[in-house]
């Protein structure tokens, strides 16, 4: 396994439209554990391929459910391959988004609470769930990334500006 390099904004590739997967290969589940890899040493609770110059629809998540008794936390990763949501809620909940992809900004979103999604696994299985929580929202936020959209994308210009500013001057000071 391997990290690969996280591509921040502005870069165009992130407005992308990413290609569905037809192969599903041991060169998909390398990509899948190497996506993994990334994301818990970025660290972050989910990655889209686009967001490591792959514009595929794929993704990882691992909410990571907490440390138990001053332990590691433990990890749960799962890939989403082709991922679609095909009902969202009407019942609306806000959290408080980051990206990897638009480095130490967060901003309040305000998505669906719940979700039904159908995915593939890495086997190339197919898989339908309804999600609500903390995953229902990374879900959503990663599936936007396959579609070109990023979480700043919902906020006012004013805020959405803000963020991007900050960016660039972090970007400067390093």
């Amino acid at each position: 396994m391997s990290l690969l390099s996280i591509i921040e904004v502005p870069d165009p590739i992130l407005r992308a439209s990413s290609d569905p997967v037809e192969r599903f290969d041991s060169d998909l589940e390398g990509l899948v554990n190497d996506m993994l890899e990334t994301m818990y040493a970025a660290p972050g609770i989910g990655l889209a391929g686009v967001q490591v110059a792959v514009p595929r629809r794929l993704l990882v998540i691992d909410l990571q459910d907490p440390e138990e008794e001053g332990g590691e936390p433990v990890k749960t990763p799962q890939a989403f391959i082709n991922p679609e949501i095909l009902w969202s809620s009407d019942e609306r909940s806000i959290y408080n988004e980051g990206c990897l992809s638009i480095p130490d900004q967060y901003a309040e979103v305000e998505r669906p609470a719940r979700i039904r999604a159908k995915w593939q696994d890495v086997n190339g299985k197919s898989h339908e769930k309804e999600f609500d929580g903390l995953m229902a929202t990374c879900l959503q936020h990663e599936v936007d990334h396959l579609n070109g959209v990023l979480f700043i994308d919902y906020l006012s210009r004013l805020k959405r500006d803000m963020v991007l500013k900050k960016v660039a001057k972090l970007r400067r000071a390093l």
